[in-house]
């Protein structure tokens, strides 16, 4: 199975058809997309700083879809700065925008000395049975990444998932890039109910990082909740093998599919 994206020149990447969606099988999955705005995002910021500041934060909107097809991103910096520096990237397709990614990155500090969480640890991924993504969901993306997971009711689990497939032909990538390329999934992973039912995609994607990930499993406790009016949202506390690494929000648009 090939990569994710084949890079084209500076700002242009192709769309494999291993990006193909879950709610619709002609569009890309947005997490891969993401996991692209991140690596340029910090390519960005490596030709500016020497040493690289941590990223720290990002948030996604994702203002569209996108079809399998080919992209285009661009990156500006918000607030320059030695210590701290916000920057933002843009991606594009066809001139339309369909997601703006912003990122904190921060100095690093040695806090060897106060470091901690009293977030609870996760069961380790070899503990939970294997699962399938396409159980649930259409589109090839879904089959590219492995999953174990234990689940407690519908919209509420455990489970880890690693990609199997590089995000970019001959391009190492950082944890943190490789991360965000499979995060979105977790709204899908434990839906409060079947696709069938309700659509629910996420209209941002939000990511708070205190270390980054140390191994190739990622580990996620996740709750799915819906209001009354058509709002849901996804809050996912995140994992390396290590222990808790961070936290993630999916903000949800809820509309149940029609019955007649």
């Amino acid at each position: 199975m090939p990569a994710c994206f084949r890079r084209l020149d500076a700002n242009r990447f192709a769309a494999t058809d291993a990006v193909q969606g879950a709610w619709n099988i002609d569009e890309q999955h947005i997490a891969p997309a993401l996991g692209l705005l991140t690596h340029v995002l910090e390519l960005g910021h490596r030709d500016r700083h020497d040493p690289a500041l941590t990223m720290t934060r990002i948030s996604f909107d994702i203002l569209g879809t996108l079809p399998i097809d080919t992209i285009e991103t661009s990156t500006r910096v918000v607030r320059a700065g030695r210590t701290i520096e916000l920057a933002e990237a843009t991606l594009y397709h066809a001139d339309r925008a369909a997601v703006i990614a912003r990122a904190w990155f921060a100095q690093d500090h040695d806090t060897t000395a106060i470091a901690g969480t009293d977030l609870a640890v996760l069961p380790a991924a070899d503990t939970m049975p294997t699962w399938s993504s396409s159980n649930i969901w259409p589109g090839r993306f879904v089959t590219t990444v492995d999953v174990r997971r234990k689940e407690f009711v519908p919209g509420r689990a455990q489970f880890w998932m690693r990609p199997r497939i590089p995000l970019i032909e001959g391009e190492t990538i950082s944890p943190i890039a490789r991360l965000l390329g499979v995060v979105d999934i977790a709204n899908g992973i434990t839906p409060r109910v079947a696709p069938a039912e309700a659509y629910f995609p996420n209209l941002d994607l939000d990511v708070h990082l205190f270390r980054a990930p140390q191994s190739a499993w990622i580990g996620f406790d996740t709750t799915v909740s819906f209001g009354p009016g058509g709002h849901g949202l996804t809050h996912s506390l995140l994992h390396d093998d290590r222990g808790p690494i961070g936290a993630l929000l999916q903000a949800l648009t809820v509309r149940p599919r029609s019955t007649t």
